[in-house]
């Protein structure tokens, strides 16, 4: 089960892993409910925000 891939593309010279991959490795059966519960984490949330704020001068934040 180690031997499955992780897919990566390449927009603008960077790399983006794919996460339903990562998903179906995890759980093949349930790959919808493994993205769904990453995507209502907070943590993840969070770090998206952080990460829009960083990279993105047009990001508006819902809490200004």
């Amino acid at each position: 089960m180690l031997d499955n891939e992780i897919s990566i593309y390449t927009l603008n010279n960077e790399n983006y892993i794919c996460i339903t991959d990562i998903a179906r490795y995890k759980n093949p059966d349930n790959t919808d409910d493994l993205i769904r519960n990453l995507i209502r984490n907070r943590n993840t949330i969070e770090f998206l925000g952080i990460w829009e704020h960083l990279n993105n001068p047009d990001f508006k934040h819902t809490l200004d």
